[in-house]
């Protein structure tokens, strides 16, 4: 299955969606990414939602513009920001401040050493960070971003494109059990 289809099977209340996840991926609809960065993010953003056939058609569409590397860095940043986003995201919501002297006790090396460009690895990792809703994970990303000179304008791309690969994935997950017309499926 390629990003074609999947925009085409997305039923009509979710036209936005076919329309976004059309132009998020282009030069226009994500400016100050490059290339590797846009589809990098959506990568990253696709394995956070699980949706195996949506991680397949980007790795597709990215073709030569996503190295082996850059689609390892971003499946790695999917990984351990799975983790850390429900660790941090605790932490930030138990209302304890205890918590925060003791040790995570988490192995995270990938964080210091991706093997892909550090900024890089910081937006696919703000962009699953903000899929999972962990608010200590996003500011935490976006200050290391802006201290190596990322714009804002590039990490709004990035987060733009991991809303809208996200909102694509429950869309196809909610897909699966109804027809395209919003009735129940045939059990």
């Amino acid at each position: 299955m390629d990003i074609a289809t999947i925009r085409q099977q997305l039923p009509e209340y979710a036209r936005d969606l076919k329309l976004n996840l059309g132009s998020v991926l282009g030069e226009a609809g994500a400016p100050g990414l490059s290339a590797t960065q846009r589809f990098g993010v959506a990568l990253a953003s696709a394995a956070a939602t699980g949706d195996r056939a949506l991680v397949d058609a980007l790795e597709q569409e990215a073709g030569d513009a996503l190295p082996d590397e850059q689609r390892r860095g971003a499946r790695a940043a999917a990984a351990v920001m799975g983790m850390n986003n429900v660790y941090y995201r605790f932490l930030h919501l138990v209302e304890d401040d205890e918590y925060q002297t003791l040790p995570a006790g988490l192995r995270m090396q990938v964080i210091g050493k991706p093997g892909i460009d550090k900024r890089d690895f910081e937006l696919y990792s703000l962009a699953v960070s903000a899929i999972n809703g962990c608010g200590m994970c996003i500011t935490s990303h976006e200050k290391v971003l802006r201290n190596e000179q990322v714009s804002r304008q590039a990490i709004q791309s990035a987060v733009r494109i991991a809303s809208v690969i996200s909102a694509v994935a429950g869309v196809r997950r909610f897909a699966d059990e109804t027809t395209a017309d919003g009735n129940q499926a045939a059990a």
